[in-house]
């Protein structure tokens, strides 16, 4: 089975061989992936029982743990790079966990829906209702999206809490960069992936 294309756009960024956490690793396709064809030391993080027990099934290594609990239990410079997909905006402390992810990790790959998307300020400018869109599929009482936040957002946190931006990759609903995403990011981009780095170790 091929790897979803979200998710072969982080394979990219992971190099051979580097130890990874992969935060809310889902059924563990990533890692799964990654253990075989780049040879990575990967690890996972869970709370949904049945995603535990598939991801031992496939020979991933998983923890059960709430994200909202912290990372406390990993020393610093534990990994080379830490993902999280699809979960910063659902978390209660995104700047907090962020922190963490940059503490035990030297880089890290996060990606979140663009509530900024044209899409979303449509429907707010002419229903005023909070929007539903493919990219934010949930209605306001039952989604699981306490944090959402725009492109221009999260580049103000990680440049308040001083973490470069070594990488971004705007996408649309595809998973396919497109011209008008790289001119207009925050109004045509549904989705980017960002690669971050810390101050100390910056690369670009």
């Amino acid at each position: 089975m091929s790897l979803r294309k979200d998710l072969a756009i982080i394979a990219e960024l992971v190099n051979a061989n580097a130890r990874v956490l992969d935060l809310g690793c889902g059924r563990g396709e990533l890692l799964a992936h990654l253990q075989k064809f780049k040879q990575v030391n990967g690890y996972g993080l869970d709370v949904d029982p049945e995603h535990i027990r598939i991801c031992i099934e496939k020979g991933v290594n998983v923890i059960e743990q709430d994200l909202d609990a912290g990372l406390g239990n990993f020393a610093d410079d534990s990994f080379d790079i830490v993902v999280m997909t699809e979960t910063l905006q659902s978390v209660k402390a995104p700047d907090k966990l962020l922190r963490e992810m940059l503490r035990i990790g030297e880089e890290c790959v996060i990606t979140f829906p663009n509530f900024g998307h044209w899409r979303c300020r449509m429907q707010l400018l002419f229903f005023g209702r909070m929007p539903v869109a493919k990219h934010v599929p949930n209605t306001w009482f039952d989604t699981p999206n306490i944090h959402l936040c725009t492109f221009k957002d999260f580049e103000r946190l990680a440049a308040d809490l001083n973490f470069p931006i070594i990488e971004r990759r705007v996408v649309n609903l595809n998973n396919v960069e497109s011209p008008l995403g790289a001119v207009l990011p925050n109004l045509m981009g549904p989705v980017a992936f960002y690669r971050l780095g810390r101050s100390d170790r910056a690369t670009t």
